[in-house]
């Protein structure tokens, strides 16, 4: 399950988990056959607010209706069904892709044999809920927006910028930040205009031009709200949450994980364990945030190749 802004494309040249995926690799594709589909309400091949809405021969806009994980799930349900697949060895994601993973949990845990939620929460906190929020403001104040109706007059490029740079701080740690940057200026700024002096705002503006040519703005609206409607307690103890799932569960966090902590984390585990759940957390001492998921690689290799090998041996299975 990809994160926020992630795709299909999980592996191989230019996929976002490469590194993770592949023969020899901690998700071995020499024993497991890997699935990743592009989530509903995105930008890159499933239904979204971008396709064509057939009712108007345009495409939706904000006429697409709000999204929830839950539908997201739903539909991945669907493929499995589609491709004639009863149970999978494991759902594996980190951040949005980690809530998914939570999500097969509770929706349909007989469909699991084990789970594998990364720097993830259950729900997001009103500090989780307004970085979001500013985000979305950028985008909808952007002139260019339209109402969302901007497809045949020309993308909202600055305020999807913003909303990417506001994420991208979250995404990284004061540690990494000063190991990246530092306050140094680059050499190439202008005499002083409020430009991009330091090396680190010149790394935010290039990482907001690069996601303009990539990504709907429509589309982050809809997945942010998705992530931040989303609430698998929704009324229910820790204790209830995940009772009855007989999955195995390995939790991973990251020390210096800031945007999702690794208390959410470890409200996981105790949910699980209240529930009876067999459920593993390992925290990664890491200095690289909560983009730790994407870069501990050495780490996270060890971590799930050897959970994955357990699933795969424990209670008379062979293979995948």
């Amino acid at each position: 399950m990809h994160a926020l802004t992630g795709d299909a494309h999980a592996a191989g040249e230019g996929g976002w988990w490469s590194n993770l995926i592949g023969e020899g690799k901690a998700i071995d594709t020499n024993k497991y056959f890997v699935i990743c589909s592009n989530i509903l309400g995105g930008c890159k091949g499933s239904t979204g607010p971008s396709s064509i809405n057939p009712k108007t021969g345009k495409p939706y806009g904000i006429d697409f209706p709000i999204i929830t994980i839950g539908d997201i799930v739903n539909a991945q349900r669907n493929l499995i069904d589609h491709l004639g697949i009863d149970k999978l060895l494991a759902v594996v994601g980190g951040s949005m892709g980690g809530m998914q993973v939570l999500q097969w949990m509770v929706a349909y845990p007989k469909r699991i044999r084990s789970a594998i939620p990364i720097a993830t929460t259950m729900k997001h906190t009103p500090q989780q809920i307004a970085f979001n929020e500013v985000g979305r403001q950028a985008i909808m104040a952007d002139p260019d927006w339209h109402s969302g109706n901007y497809y045949d007059k020309g993308i909202p490029a600055k305020g999807l910028a913003i909303a990417r740079m506001i994420g991208h701080i979250t995404y990284m740690s004061d540690v990494s930040m000063a190991e990246k940057f530092g306050r140094k200026f680059r050499s190439d700024r202008a005499p002083f205009k409020f430009g991009a002096d330091f090396e680190v705002e010149g790394y935010l503006h290039n990482r907001g031009d690069n996601f303009v040519r990539r990504f709907d703005a429509n589309s982050y609206l809809y997945i942010t709200k998705a992530i931040d409607y989303f609430n698998i307690l929704n009324g229910h103890s820790l204790g209830d949450i995940f009772r009855g799932l007989r999955a195995k569960v390995l939790v991973l966090a990251f020390k210096s994980d800031w945007l999702y902590p690794t208390y959410q984390s470890q409200e996981i585990v105790k949910a699980c364990k209240l529930s009876g759940v067999d459920a593993s957390y390992c925290e990664v001492n890491s200095t690289y945030g909560h983009d730790a998921f994407l870069l501990e690689i050495e780490q996270e290799s060890h971590l799930i190749s050897n959970f994955l090998r357990s699933v795969t041996t424990g209670n008379g299975n062979k293979g995948a």
